[in-house]
């Protein structure tokens, strides 16, 4: 496989390159609208990953842990199922029913992850993966009331593809220290908001929906560190920035004249290794989207303070800080396979006040179960697989719909299937 696949950058570069043209067709939301997890064998653990390296997807957790996978290639897919929807009750405008957006209900994800070791302290990466994102598509729109009502349906995407080059440095035989840099590129489109493409509502109504796909892109840096503090204990952390974004064509929606940043984020975890083929993992995870002002600002800000969508720091989704324990389990059972199981709890990013503008949005599901498996097929090549499941959460609004649109609450719900392979050479 070293001939196949030998330590040239233009080569993973390019099999990135690919990966990057099929990544903007995805769209993942599980933690908040953050994947749970980045690579096939994480994802089988729910997540954990910031001091239990598994492959060449671990840049996208932890770079530090790109000293630990050795010389490989890692190629995968998911394949993720959502079911989605809201339901009105109690608008005085002709609201009410139950609305389903699973317009669309099959995505495909791709992932492609590198790493080699340059020399004994030194080690590169190249992770590329979706980052997260969030579709709905609703046939008959939760937005056709009053005269000025929507008539088509309402459709909303939002995609994030992230290429992230990794360096990690090995200090001395027990601590790393790894920075990769993350090149961001976001797309969005929305058609299908009538209700909220007023003067009366936005600063530049013309700039609320049906302006076709818009693109955007970031840098940012992701910093990490693990630690071996014991032969059977391993502790880790990483941080990421906030990367800047903004959807001009859609500059009367989002607060700051369409600003649309990627949270920064951050986490520590700790692996411990009980027995020769058992090892456990624990992250706790922070995101922080309330920093974002079109993501955490109130809807509020429109409808009490008179403050108009696309205004600076005007008005957004409503949403908290996700906050996230990730707890996986390793077992290898013989030479040639491994199981893996996990389980995952997040916190509530969408107040109940929030849950109106969320039909576009619905991202509240909190727990996820996730079950996989590694077949070693040779002693230079693998297949891993996993399935998550992602329980059904519905959050029912609390004066969630404002006198100005009839009154009335709204209710969201979301639950996620995900099946993903992948498969890894060593050389």
């Amino acid at each position: 496989m070293s001939q196949l696949f030998p330590a040239s950058p233009l080569r993973a570069a390019a099999f990135a390159a690919l990966c990057a043209t099929a990544l903007p067709q995805s769209a993942l939301a599980t933690n908040g609208y953050f994947s749970h997890g980045y690579g096939v064998k994480s994802q089988a653990i729910a997540g954990v990953g910031i001091a239990l390296p598994q492959d060449g997807l671990t840049a996208a957790t932890n770079p530090a842990g790109t000293a630990f996978t050795g010389d490989r290639l890692d190629v995968g897919v998911n394949l993720f199922n959502p079911s989605r929807g809201a339901e009105i009750t109690g608008n005085g405008a002709g609201l009410n029913g139950k609305y389903s957006a699973d317009g669309r209900d099959l995505f495909l994800i791709p992932e492609f992850g590198y790493t080699r070791q340059i020399n004994p302290q030194l080690s590169v990466g190249l992770a590329v993966y979706g980052n997260g994102g969030m579709n709905t598509s609703y046939n008959t729109s939760p937005f056709g009331f009053g005269g000025f009502g929507e008539q088509g349906p309402t459709k909303m995407n939002l995609e994030q593809l992230f290429i992230s080059p990794s360096v990690a440095w090995k200090a001395t035989s027990d601590h790393v220290f790894g920075a990769a840099l993350n090149l961001a590129h976001q797309r969005f489109s929305i058609r299908g908001l009538t209700p909220f493409a007023q003067p009366a509502a936005s600063e530049s109504s013309g700039n609320v929906h049906n302006q076709g796909t818009d693109t955007s892109n970031g840098v940012g840096v992701r910093l990490g560190w693990i630690g071996q503090i014991a032969p059977q204990w391993r502790l880790g952390a990483t941080w990421a920035s906030k990367i800047q974004g903004r959807f001009d064509k859609y500059k009367g929606l989002f607060a700051e004249q369409g600003g649309f940043d990627i949270p920064a984020n951050y986490g520590v975890g700790v692996s411990w290794q009980p027995a020769k083929n058992w090892t456990l993992g624990l992250d706790y995870q922070v995101i922080e989207l309330s920093d974002v002002k079109s993501v955490g600002n109130p809807l509020s800000q429109l409808t009490a303070q008179g403050q108009l969508l696309g205004s600076t720091n005007g008005p957004g989704f409503g949403w908290k800080d996700v906050k996230v324990v990730k707890l996986g389990v390793i077992h290898q059972l013989n030479d040639a396979w491994t199981l893996r199981a996990g389980y995952s709890h997040a916190t509530q990013p969408i107040p109940k006040s929030e849950a109106f503008l969320n039909v576009l949005a619905p991202g509240v599901v909190q727990d996820h179960l996730t079950a996989g498996f590694t077949w070693q097929a040779s002693a230079n090549s693998e297949w891993s697989a996993h399935y998550t499941h992602a329980f059904e959460k519905t959050v029912k609004g609390t004066s969630a719909i404002p006198d100005g649109y009839g009154g009335g609450d709204a209710n969201i719900r979301l639950k996620e299937d995900i099946i993903g392979v992948s498969y890894g050479w060593k050389f």
